[in-house]
């Protein structure tokens, strides 16, 4: 099997949908000999904050000497970053390139010799289910598998394991027995499959939490705090609440935050290269975290936390890819993601020029997110994702421009960031964000242009 035939399989997968559930996965995994209940697991549900706090304790714990895995979705550069691995003092190749960030951590890809290597194994399990009645897995059961496989075969000492939708009957929810869970903050959103109420979306979260199994969240609404700890008691487990309030001395810069927070009655100063108030909220969470742990026997030292911390990349969400003018790209994809947004423009780009480019699913509340960014903008430029779900451009910008008076339709990517070109004087910001299926995509067009220009 080549990568081109490993990628058509899934490709041609994807075209079940999503399909929430437990049976496919649960069967496929069984054929495959359970590679899951074969390495430990911290799982990792919510709305908003995943990717970011996974960012941050991964590479709190690959500091602290660990092999860490890393499940995420969706990929917004390469397919094969969802499937990652992080070490501390062993450069690892990436994309053909050492990824060693100069102080020691490493992170690599899934290599496509190995994406072939599962998914021949993952395929002829696959066509044994269908010949035996079962339904054929979707793209993202298949992707899990991968991932589980993948980290079997790696060894690592702990896989961070992202959910792709809600919990309960989530894919990643196959696994019997995590060391512990996390909830980052709930909020509306897939309200056609995880429920329309906030206590209906948090129950459906709330069901990767396992007996012995400690859970860590961050400052919720009360009915989703009630939800949660409702749910612990259940089981006799422990729920510890990261209070993100208790951080002091909070300091935004255009390049990092700097922040204190109290570690056994000792305030201690923190670093983050990521950008974004919320961005303290979910380091906070990750430290708390590190800390429950490493009480449960495995070590992780206050220094390997700070640096941890420091040096954590999430790539796509409120992160700078070009300057004069300057453009940033964000994955705010739902309301509470609009307002965390928000925040941030307020905090780092007051008194400058604003273009947004917009594009997003047409499952999201985008009107939502117009009533709380459009606003601020001079002028928005909207443009349709390469994605079956996407909203057309027109409509987007039809809703636009009840907020807006400089409003252009410009249908895809390429004339959007034109558009927005056109309209930037150097000094101005332009911020893509919506959908991160475009965002990829605009970072490429950039690249390829610099390159151009470099010739």
């Amino acid at each position: 099997m080549t990568y081109e035939d490993a990628k058509e399989f899934i490709k041609e997968a994807s075209k079940l949908g999503s399909v929430l559930g437990l049976d496919a996965i649960s069967e496929l995994m069984k054929r495959l000999d359970n590679p899951q209940d074969k390495i430990r697991i911290i799982h990792v549900a919510g709305t908003n904050g995943k990717g970011s706090t996974i960012s941050f304790l991964s590479t709190i714990l690959a500091a602290g000497g660990y092999k860490v895995g890393k499940y995420t979705s969706p990929s917004v550069f390469s397919y094969r970053e969802m499937i990652q691995i992080l070490e501390y003092g062993k450069p690892v190749v990436i994309e053909n390139k050492n990824s060693n960030n100069g102080y020691g951590l490493s992170m690599g890809y899934i290599s496509r010799d190995n994406v072939c290597k599962a998914i021949e194994l993952i395929k002829q399990a696959c066509e044994d289910m269908v010949r035996d009645g079962y339904a054929h897995p979707t793209s993202f059961e298949i992707e899990t598998a991968l991932a589980f496989i993948y980290m079997y075969w790696e060894q690592v000492d702990f896989l961070l394991l992202e959910t792709g939708m809600g919990g309960r009957l989530d894919a990643t929810n196959v696994i019997n027995q995590p060391i512990c869970s996390i909830i980052t903050s709930i909020s509306m959103d897939h309200i056609e499959y995880l429920g329309d109420s906030l206590k209906k979306i948090a129950i459906e979260k709330a069901g990767i939490m396992k007996p012995n199994a400690p859970v860590i969240t961050c400052n919720q609404q009360p009915e989703v705090l009630n939800v949660l700890n409702k749910k612990a008691k259940e089981l006799g487990i422990s729920l510890f609440l990261s209070d993100s309030s208790k951080a002091q001395m909070i300091t935004y810069d255009n390049n990092y935050t700097e922040f204190s927070y109290p570690t056994d009655n000792i305030l201690t100063k923190y670093r983050i290269k990521l950008l974004g108030k919320y961005q303290v909220i979910n380091a906070i969470l990750a430290l708390e975290t590190a800390n429950i742990i490493n009480d449960m026997g495995y070590i992780i030292k206050k220094e390997a936390i700070k640096m941890g911390l420091r040096f954590a990349v999430n790539h796509g969400r409120f992160e700078q890819i070009s300057n004069r003018p300057d453009i940033y790209i964000d994955g705010a994809h739902n309301e509470q993601a609009a307002l965390l947004l928000r925040d941030s423009i307020e905090i780092y780009f007051t008194n400058r020029k604003l273009i947004f480019m917009i594009g997003v699913l047409a499952d999201k509340d985008y009107k939502s997110m117009l009533d709380i960014l459009a606003p601020l903008a001079d002028t928005i430029i909207t443009l349709r994702p390469n994605n079956s779900r996407a909203l057309a451009s027109d409509i987007l910008a039809d809703e636009a421009r009840a907020y807006c008076q400089r409003v252009f339709d410009e249908k895809d990517i390429e004339h959007a960031l034109n558009r927005a070109y056109l309209e930037a004087d150097p000094n101005d910001v332009i911020i893509a964000f919506g959908s991160l299926s475009f965002l990829g995509s605009l970072v490429s067009i950039l690249e390829v242009r610099k390159d151009e220009r470099d010739d």
